[in-house]
């Protein structure tokens, strides 16, 4: 089954509290959608109203054309997979499974036969006769996921389904839904405030903040071309690099940024574009490399190593106070208290305004 979601200037409010304010965003069929943002942005309470189990105070929602904000939950054709799971602790896996189908009178060999394709799929078949208390916490995810795939939806909805997981099992966890995606073709919109989760899952990232959208697009383009400076902040780890800027200064047709701390960089950012006020550069930390002192572009004191294996993380302490995150080789011999020097790759740099507008390189114009 196929289902375009369409969500028209809808708002929400909790008493004087506006949760979300005229949000409007379409989901094509067959998507993996992942609204992204931080606690309190409004991302499961958007999910919620599109289930039906939050009231839609202004706008309205569709699904295949046909609006169903005032339509019940269980008409909306639509699968919740909760972060509780929401098991029923007293029946077996294979009874939680069928519970919702026989609810509408679906035919007994029609839920068997569901039942066993779920359970193929999601690799539960042996755990059919157990009840909830018997399992694993990603077992009963499992279970909960093939509680939706067996009611056949028209679109899946996922709400931070992974967080009461284990690290590891988060990561295979991760793996099995984007093949389960790949194998039911199906709508999916997934809520999460880990960026890992939506950069490995999503078709298009929603990135959410303060009530509203604050960008739409596929992983590597919000990650490339952060649409405002909260985004370039939210997604990355580590987070983007944030210099105030003392000064911008034409050249050759691009901008090159100059800070107190010395600082002098050269972008590719086309200088006819126009930055409100105060602005500062952006870098993220595999854009910046360690060199020794007096060889790059600013002087500092290593502050914190933070060894991965792969690489090195360097965080900087400027003359002027601000930090700057570097990367380094794995089997970097740094040293706290050193002093070392920064090189940036201008190519790679972003301005954001005091509006928190983002600017980026010449090639593609401004953001």
């Amino acid at each position: 089954m196929t289902a375009e979601i369409e969500i028209k200037e809808v708002s929400k409010r909790f008493g004087a509290l506006t949760v979300l304010d005229k949000l409007s965003l379409t989901i094509p069929s067959h998507e993996f959608v992942v609204f992204l943002g931080p606690s309190g942005c409004g991302k499961s309470t958007l999910l919620r109203m599109i289930a039906g189990l939050e009231s839609v105070d202004d706008g309205e929602i569709r699904i295949n054309g046909e609006r169903i904000d005032a339509l019940p939950p269980g008409q909306r054709g639509v699968a919740m997979v909760f972060q509780s799971y929401a098991l029923y602790p007293h029946m077996t896996v294979r009874q939680n499974m069928a519970f919702g189908l026989e609810n509408i009178s679906v035919g007994k060999d029609v839920i068997a036969a569901r039942i066993q394709e779920a359970a193929r799929m999601l690799e539960i078949g042996h755990l059919l006769d157990r009840k909830p208390g018997q399992l694993s916490g990603g077992q009963r995810q499992r279970v909960a996921i093939g509680r939706a795939v067996v009611k056949e939806p028209k679109a899946f909805l996922f709400d931070e389904p992974l967080s009461n997981l284990d690290a590891a099992l988060r990561t295979r966890t991760r793996i099995e839904l984007a093949q389960l995606h790949q194998r039911l073709k199906s709508t999916m919109i997934f809520v999460t405030h880990d960026q890992i989760e939506a950069m490995t899952l999503a078709d298009r990232i929603v990135v959410m903040n303060n009530r509203k959208i604050e960008q739409i697009g596929a992983p590597m383009e919000i990650y490339d071309r952060p649409a405002t400076r909260f985004v370039a902040g939210f997604v990355g780890a580590p987070a983007m690099n944030f210099i105030d800027l003392d000064r911008l200064e034409a050249i050759d047709g691009v901008f090159v940024a100059q800070a107190a701390d010395g600082l002098r960089v050269r972008t590719e950012i086309d200088a006819a574009s126009t930055p409100a006020g105060k602005t500062a550069l952006g870098i993220r930390a595999e854009s910046v490399g360690v060199a020794g002192p007096g060889q790059g572009d600013v002087d500092g004191v290593v502050d914190v190593l933070e060894r991965l294996g792969d690489r090195t993380l360097v965080y900087a302490r400027l003359p002027g106070g601000q930090v700057m995150t570097a990367t380094a080789e794995g089997q970097s011999r740094l040293k706290i208290g050193e002093r070392i020097s920064l090189r940036i790759d201008g190519a790679k740099a972003h301005l954001f305004d005091e509006t928190g507008r983002g600017w980026h390189a010449r090639e593609a114009g401004h953001g």
